[in-house]
C-alpha cells in the first residue's frame, strides 16, 4: 500500500476492526511504516500529498512538515486518526485539509493554537466529515480565511452562534447530523453561497436567512420542517431549494394563537396608521425606537401596522407551475386572516391573487425547487 498518491488517489474501504490490543499493534505498526515511507520520498516542491487509507492511531508523523515544506493540500482521509498533532502547525502554506472519514472528536482531535498559527491564516478548505464531533470546534472558529467547511456525518446537535465569525465562508456542509435548530446568526455570513442542512431535525427556519443574498443553493431535505417563512422569497440568487423529505402541510392551515396588542402597541399602530406626527424630541428614546420598528401587514386590503402582537398564517404559493410551497406570514389582526362575510369572496379573491403575484416572483427567482 503506497503511503502517499498524486492527485485523484481511489478512496480504499477501511480495513476491517480487531480487538484493542491489535488494533494498538497494528496502529504503531502503520505509523512507523508510514514515517519510513514519508522520509524516502520526501520532496521539497511537492504540493499536494494523498495518504492512503490504512489504520493509524496517532498524530501526524513528526517529521512531515521537514519532509514536505511545500505543502498546500493534505488528504489524510480514512487514515484513522484521532488526533492531528501539532506537526499541522508547521505547515504554514497549508490551505487545503481533507481528513473524512476518520476518528477525530475528542478534545485533542486538533492541535492547539491552531487559529493563532500561521496555518490559522493560510487555510481556505477544510472537510472533516464522517468524524465523531459532538460540535463544532471552537477552534475552527478562528479560522477566519475558510472559505469551504465540511462537517457533515457527525454527531453534531447545534450550530454555535459564533459561526458568524467565518466571514470568508462560501460553502457550509452540516448534513447528516442531530442539528434541531438554526442560529439567526447564520445569517450574518455575507459571502455564504451553498448552505447544505439536510438529514438533520430541524423544524423551523429563522426568517434572518433572507438576509444571506449571496445563497445560490440552499438543501434542507429530509429535516422536520412543515412550512418556511415568507422572507425566504427575498433570496434573490437562490438557483435551487431542495426541501423533499420534509413533513411540509399539504393544505391551507392557520395558526389560531393570537395574543392581543398591548396599550402601547395599539397607541404605536395608531400613530403609524394614522401618520400623527411627531419629534424625536417629543418622545422618550425608548419610545421613538419602538416605532421605528412597526412592521407592515402584508394583507394589501389592510395597510395597518404590528409591532409584537401578530398572526402567523401559514400560505401556499405556486413556485414554477408545479410545486404549491407553504410560506409563513405574519398578519396584523385575526380580521385579516379570517375575513368577514360581507367581504369574503372579494378578500378570498385577492388571496388567490397575492398567490399568484407571489407564484410568478418566485418562478423567475427559482430555478429548482425540490420537493419530491
Amino acid at each position: 500500500m503506497a503511503a502517499a498518491a498524486a492527485d485523484g488517489a481511489a478512496s480504499h474501504p477501511e480495513p476491517p476492526r480487531r480487538g484493542p490490543a491489535a488494533a494498538d499493534g497494528e496502529g504503531e505498526t502503520a505509523e512507523a511504516e508510514l514515517a519510513a515511507e514519508l522520509a524516502a520520498r520526501r520532496s521539497a516542491e511537492a504540493r499536494r500529498l494523498v495518504l492512503s487509507p490504512r489504520r493509524l492511531s496517532g498524530p501526524l508523523p513528526a517529521g512531515l512538515s521537514q519532509w514536505f515544506p511545500a505543502l498546500e493540500v493534505l488528504d489524510v482521509s480514512g487514515t484513522g486518526l484521532s488526533e492531528l498533532g501539532e506537526e499541522l502547525l508547521a505547515l504554514p502554506r497549508l490551505h487545503t485539509l481533507l481528513a473524512k472519514n476518520n476518528r477525530l472528536g475528542g478534545p485533542r482531535s486538533l492541535p492547539k493554537r491552531l487559529g493563532q498559527a500561521p496555518l490559522g491564516r493560510s487555510l481556505r478548505v477544510l472537510n472533516f466529515s464522517g468524524n465523531r464531533f459532538a460540535e463544532v470546534p471552537p477552534a475552527l472558529l478562528e479560522l477566519r480565511g475558510l472559505q469551504s467547511l465540511s462537517l457533515g456525518g457527525n454527531r453534531l446537535h447545534g450550530i454555535p452562534p459564533d459561526i458568524q465569525e467565518l466571514r470568508s465562508l462560501e460553502f457550509l456542509y452540516l448534513g447528516g447530523n442531530f442539528i434541531t435548530s438554526i442560529p439567526p446568526e447564520l445569517a450574518n455570513l455575507p459571502s455564504l453561497s451553498y448552505l447544505v442542512l439536510c438529514d438533520n431535525k430541524i423544524q423551523s427556519i429563522p426568517p434572518q436567512l433572507a438576509q444571506l443574498h449571496s445563497l445560490r443553493s440552499l438543501s434542507l431535505h429530509n429535516n422536520l420542517l412543515t412550512y418556511l417563512p415568507r422572507e425566504i422569497l427575498n433570496l434573490v440568487h437562490l438557483e435551487e431549494l431542495s426541501l423533499r423529505g420534509n413533513p411540509l402541510v399539504v393544505r391551507f392551515v392557520r395558526d389560531l394563537t393570537y395574543n392581543p396588542p398591548s396599550l402601547q402597541e395599539l397607541a404605536g399602530r395608531t400613530i403609524k396608521t394614522r401618520n400623527v406626527p411627531y419629534a424625536p424630541s417629543d418622545l422618550p428614546e425608548n419610545l421613538v425606537r419602538y416605532l421605528s420598528l412597526a412592521s407592515n401587514c402584508p394583507n394589501p386590503k389592510c395597510g395597518g401596522v404590528y409591532f409584537d402582537s401578530c398572526v402567523r398564517q401559514i400560505k401556499f404559493v405556486d413556485f414554477c407551475g408545479k410545486y404549491r410551497l407553504p410560506l409563513m406570514h405574519y398578519l396584523c389582526s385575526p380580521e385579516c386572516s379570517s375575513p368577514c362575510s360581507s367581504a369574503s369572496q372579494s378578500s378570498t379573491s385577492q388571496s388567490e391573487s397575492d398567490s399568484e403575484d407571489e407564484a410568478s416572483v418566485a418562478a423567475r427567482r427559482m430555478q429548482k425547487v425540490l420537493l419530491g
